[in-house]
């Protein structure tokens, strides 16, 4: 029962399927809007409902006779992804709150708060790793060896999460839509899904 709508393209354009939408929509959209509504609130119930039945629009030939299962099924996909993204947004601002935070306070001038936001930003796409490193070097002014024994990582290790964090920076500094846009992954990604360095 693959519902997979990656190969999403253009809605049929034939009576024919408009008709069995049509009536997939007369028999199923309020059980599959009741689904919808014990795992989350009303107004996100309700957008996943039309985006459950874009999908079934956009693959009507293969929605199986017995369809209830099938939607349900596009249902539950299009739910975890909007989960995702709002997971995804929280631990950024969770973390932009917590880099705020953590940065050395100072009065400055409009334009210097305008750059410490793009460079709190940036930490923000920055690995755990070359987050601590960029920080232990940068924040608390360890050597790069002091740094390592405190990462619990070699100094070679430590030098190249620091390249890579400082190469990272420099192209969100200078670029800071880069920011926004490398936020769709998660800041602390888990360990086994990076090289261990």
């Amino acid at each position: 029962m693959s519902t997979s709508d990656d190969d999403a393209g253009q809605g049929p354009p034939d009576d024919d399927a408009a008709a069995r939408l049509a009536a997939l929509w007369t028999d199923h959209a309020v059980r599959v809007h009741a689904y919808l509504l014990r795992h989350t609130d009303p107004d996100t119930a309700q957008d996943l409902l039309s985006e459950t039945f874009l999908v079934a629009w956009r693959r009507v030939d293969d929605v199986p006779e017995d369809a209830l299962p099938w939607l349900l099924v596009v249902a539950r996909n299009q739910r975890r992804s909007t989960a995702r993204a709002h997971v995804r947004r929280r631990r950024l601002d969770d973390e932009l709150t917590r880099l705020q935070a953590a940065a050395p306070a100072d009065d400055t001038p409009e334009h210097l708060a305008t750059e410490r936001d793009t460079l709190l930003r940036a930490l923000a796409i920055l690995t755990e790793r070359e987050r601590e490193a960029i920080l232990l070097v940068a924040w608390d002014g360890l050597t790069p060896t002091q740094a390592a024994d405190v990462a619990g990582c070699s100094t070679a290790a430590l030098h190249v999460r620091l390249h890579r964090a400082r190469r990272r920076l420099k192209a969100a500094v200078d670029d800071p839509d880069t920011a926004t846009r490398s936020t769709a992954r998660p800041a602390s990604a888990p360990a086994s899904s990076r090289r261990s360095a």
